[in-house]
């Protein structure tokens, strides 16, 4: 029997296996450089919805963790929070961007965020290998929070159990993180007043950052990065600095404002690089740690 081979595919072949070890080649000093260090990742919007995606994300993570990175995971739920609520028939209401808050409202939110977000997100990594940890912000008082007052027209509003984290203890994440573990954490936190607060989780994965020591703070969002003049122009800011992003802030999107603040957050807090990133590209986290162009936004903060 003859066997004949295209010429035609056999060099497509090679073009794709060279195209291969090209992208691992330059991941290469990428591994060296982040092996050993902390990644806190917010996880929300469509990455949180969309098959595909969700399944991609928990790759990801776990292939951080055999590169010898220590991710970490702080998700919010606000979509399933409002469809759980509509189901019950208790109207959703917003203030300035922010949930207000009801004692029945915060059972809702941690019946959705800590038993039923957490726990799906926890064993989707799991099917990748055991390594995810559900976690609370509640538990071994990771966060305490003290009331949030939301702002419009230049006055305070009552919103509720709506919470600001004041004060972060790490000592269980370090724990785990050094058992191979992957923590998968909700943004709930209790007050020393015994309340348990709703904390926007942008803000919650920012203060964990910074208590972790982590090299990055990841920010998955439902657009391609910080645009540098929205609505009008749709270019995407790939690097700036804290003080251009703190004269920037008033002007953004209210859907950005609490993103880019948390990004604020960490690099003031020591963080080196906060990113934001298109959730909706998929392995966006791998494209961004292991690529030399990388993606989205990156603010930098003053180099360790």
């Amino acid at each position: 029997m003859t066997i004949v081979i295209s010429e035609r595919k056999d060099a497509a072949r090679r073009a794709a296996a060279t195209a291969k070890a090209g992208t691992l080649i330059e991941a290469l000093p990428w591994l060296d450089r982040f092996h050993g260090e902390t990644v806190v990742i917010k996880y929300g919007g469509h990455a949180m919805t969309a098959e595909e995606l969700r399944a991609g994300f928990a790759q990801d993570l776990v292939f951080l963790r055999h590169a010898g990175l220590r991710p970490v995971v702080v998700h919010g739920g606000g979509p399933q929070v409002t469809g759980h609520l509509d189901r019950l028939g208790i109207e959703s209401v917003f203030t300035a961007g922010l949930r207000v808050t009801t004692e029945e409202t915060i059972d809702v939110v941690r019946m959705v965020l800590n038993g039923k977000v957490n726990k799906d997100i926890v064993g989707l990594i799991n099917r990748y290998g055991p390594y995810a940890v559900g976690l609370s912000g509640e538990d071994a008082n990771l966060f305490t929070a003290e009331r949030k007052y939301a702002s419009v027209d230049g006055a305070f509003v009552d919103i509720g159990l709506v919470g600001e984290i004041t004060e972060v203890d790490a000592s269980m994440v370090h724990a785990l993180l050094g058992n191979g573990r992957i923590p998968v954490i909700s943004s709930v936190a209790r007050g020393a007043d015994g309340a348990v607060y709703n904390v926007n989780a942008d803000t919650a994965a920012a203060a964990l950052a910074v208590a972790l020591g982590a090299t990055k703070l990841v920010v998955l969002t439902d657009v391609e990065g910080l645009y540098r003049d929205w609505p009008n122009s749709d270019e995407v800011i790939s690097q700036l600095d804290a003080d251009d992003l703190e004269k920037l802030l008033p002007s953004l999107s209210a859907g950005m404002i609490p993103k880019m603040e948390a990004c604020l957050t960490a690099v003031k807090g020591g963080v080196p690089r906060a990113h934001v990133l298109d959730g909706r590209l998929s392995h966006a986290i791998l494209l961004e740690i292991f690529t030399d162009s990388g993606i989205g936004t990156m603010v930098i903060g003053e180099t360790r």
